[in-house]
């Protein structure tokens, strides 16, 4: 009949429709930091049209949200199952950034930030999962936009393990375990050569294996320490190496842990540098963000 048209176009139309409106409304609720309302809309969106032209952006801008909201664990669900799903897309590598920077961000409680708790003296799972995140990103996507913030979080990640490690071993020191504190003396040196730790795990080697009456040892490992750290400040003027103030004036007092580490801080000989945090603008994913591709920028503070 004239003028009526076809259903089946009609159909398909209003579909389409459907689609898109769904999705402009998801993008209005993420603009506004309405991050769960957003969350609800791309996964309907998603369900009603796993095949729709936008199913896959809105699986990839699930990661975006659900790290938004800082629901770390949903943003690495999400970002895994983009991976499978997708394994092939341009996009692929953010969804792997992702993954890393939410393990990096997993974990970090609120409370250990406001009280100043050092992050080696915290659990640190999540920031071995976050290196080997960033390692994989790294070693698959080397030239990806995203690379040298990971490559900075790697280096902090990396110092952040090394000293965990250090304090075990400071810990298996004041105890007079001897072979566990040069164990765990060894780890740092042997996997984190490059870390700001590795003079004081040298000279806690040093220390266990003269406990222990390993003097060859002992002196092998201050050999390295001498020729490699000439200017590490527990050496005297003589060139002796003072050993146990050094080692052992990181325990906090009593002081320091009833003011909430404000008085009486403890001697920190190194300083673990934080990389900038990310601009909140280039963690948005590519399709989402008008101006990325060509002229998207790197976190803040790194693209220069």
């Amino acid at each position: 009949m004239p003028f009526v048209g076809n259903k089946d176009d009609e159909s398909e139309e209003e579909v389409a429709s459907t689609e898109q409106q769904l999705y402009e409304r998801a993008q209005s609720s993420l603009r506004v930091g309405n991050y769960m309302d957003g969350i609800e809309r791309l996964e309907l969106l998603e369900s009603n049209f796993p095949f729709g032209r936008y199913a896959e952006q809105a699986q990839l801008e699930l990661i975006y949200a659900n790290f938004m909201r800082t629901n770390f664990d949903g943003a690495i669900l999400a970002a895994d199952r983009f991976i499978n799903l997708h394994p092939q897309h341009s996009s692929v590598d953010y969804a792997y950034y992702m993954k890393g920077l939410s393990s990096f961000q997993r974990d970090r409680g609120f409370f250990d930030r406001l009280l100043g708790t050092p992050e080696a003296l915290r659990d640190v799972s999540s920031a071995k999962q976050a290196f080997i995140d960033f390692d994989s990103f790294l070693s698959k996507f080397p030239d990806s936009l995203y690379s040298k913030d990971a490559f900075l979080r790697m280096k902090y990640l990396r110092n952040v393990l090394a000293e965990s490690e250090l304090n075990i071993a400071f810990f298996y020191l004041r105890r007079d375990a001897w072979v566990s504190a040069a164990n765990r003396a060894r780890e740092v040196i042997e996997h984190f050569p490059q870390s700001s730790s590795v003079p004081d795990a040298l000279a806690v080697l040093v220390e266990a294996n003269y406990k222990l009456d390993l003097i060859d040892a002992a002196d092998d490992a201050l050999k390295i320490l001498a020729l490699n750290f000439p200017d590490y400040p527990a050496f005297d003027e003589e060139g002796k190496l003072i050993i146990q103030n050094k080692i052992r004036n990181r325990d906090r007092s009593f002081i320091n842990i009833f003011s909430f580490g404000l008085l009486d801080r403890p001697n920190q000989p190194s300083k673990l540098e934080f990389p900038p945090p990310p601009d909140l603008e280039s963690l948005r994913p590519p399709g989402m963000n008008p101006n990325a591709g060509a002229n998207a920028r790197f976190p803040s503070g790194l693209d220069s």
